[in-house]
């Protein structure tokens, strides 16, 4: 097993995770997707994290933070999100009887925004984006004397993501025992996944990334972490690449769930040690792997979701014969901005190649 040193992340932890997460969250459906791959070119597995109650993988780390504070407090909690953090806190937090207030921007997927009211968090709105929306939670949280969330930078939202690369793992090496299922039974899965030697994470936040890549690096060290932003939101993905946090001014992605300006130090210190690679697409490229994830696999998903699917297709000649694991991270989708997306006719053809600072 090799050392993932350096990394705020800690396996054992990660491991114990598993204990306090509500089993709806856990062992998420993973499967090899043949009918996607005659039109990309390589084998294709899904790791489909939105089917549970929040439709995201957002809960495996809120479920976490809900179950310290049930036990040691404060019984609030507030945190700024774009949607599905916020539901997955509302969700977690309610089933533990907290008080949980959510900030979002005013301009965020209305649908998102109206389920986390519908999970019963108090949900306030700002005029201003994601980075505001941070701003304002913060404040909050200083004059109430609550709890923070604050998605990527709290490992629990890092570590409770983790819990996926370690379902990873056990796919993949076949793993069928309840030593390593932390002693909560067999396994659920039937023998093993085939083989895969890439995961395409989506990066926003930096949350799965980080997890998902601390886990792999220190179990699975030869799979290829490759993380995927849009050309529109490109923050943390110059930061890797630079090796230093740059911030834009704005952002412009149709992909909300991941579109932060402003780099968090540490998780950049975190990426730099278990990303393989940091890539860029275009929303032309998100747009048709909706549709691809849409015709071939039945996935309704937002954009988010779809970056993986659209790192292939802009660098097919990379995963030629290659197995790839794509985290399908998200479906909470504002219904009638999908359907002009998914039905606005011929996508332009991208080029074959990723798209680097």
């Amino acid at each position: 097993m090799q050392e993932t040193r350096g990394t705020r992340l800690d396996t054992a932890r990660i491991r114990a995770t598993r204990r306090v997460i509500d089993p709806v969250f856990l062992d998420s459906p993973l499967y090899r997707c043949e009918a996607l791959e005659p039109g990309l070119g390589c084998a294709v597995s899904i790791k489909l994290e939105t089917a549970n109650p929040v439709r995201s993988f957002k809960a495996r780390g809120t479920e976490v933070i809900a179950s310290l504070l049930a036990e040691h407090g404060p019984r609030a909690v507030v945190c700024a999100s774009a949607g599905n953090l916020g539901q997955a806190l509302a969700w977690s937090g309610r089933g533990r009887g907290l008080d949980v207030t959510v900030v979002a921007s005013r301009f965020a997927t209305a649908a998102k925004l109206e389920r986390i009211r519908a999970f019963g968090a108090r949900l306030e709105l700002v005029d201003g984006d994601h980075e505001l929306a941070r701003e304002r939670a913060a404040a909050i949280a200083r004059h109430d004397g609550i709890r923070l969330v604050e998605d990527s930078l709290d490992l629990e939202t890092c570590e409770g993501a983790a819990t996926i690369g370690l379902e990873l793992v056990e796919a993949r090496d076949g793993w069928d025992g309840p030593d390593g299922r932390d002693g909560r039974g067999p396994a659920q899965l039937v023998g093993a996944a085939p083989p895969f030697d890439a995961v395409l994470v989506a990066l926003g936040g930096g949350a799965l990334a980080t997890g998902v890549g601390h886990v792999l690096k220190e179990l699975a060290p030869g799979v290829e972490v490759i993380c995927v932003q849009p050309l529109g939101a490109p923050a943390l993905t110059h930061s890797w690449h630079q090796r230093r946090v740059v911030t834009t001014d704005s952002t412009d992605t149709i992909a909300d769930g991941v579109a932060g300006r402003y780099p968090i130090p540490a998780v950049l210190d975190d990426l730099l040690l278990v990303a393989d690679d940091a890539v860029l697409v275009r929303e032309a490229s998100i747009i048709a792997g909706m549709r691809m994830l849409l015709d071939h696999a039945g996935l309704v998903v937002e954009p988010s979701a779809a970056l993986g699917i659209a790192a292939i297709l802009e660098d097919r000649d990379r995963f030629a014969g290659r197995h790839v694991v794509t985290v399908v991270c998200g479906s909470n989708v504002d219904v009638d901005a999908y359907r002009r997306w998914v039905d606005a006719g011929p996508v332009p053809a991208v080029r074959n190649q990723e798209i680097r600072e």
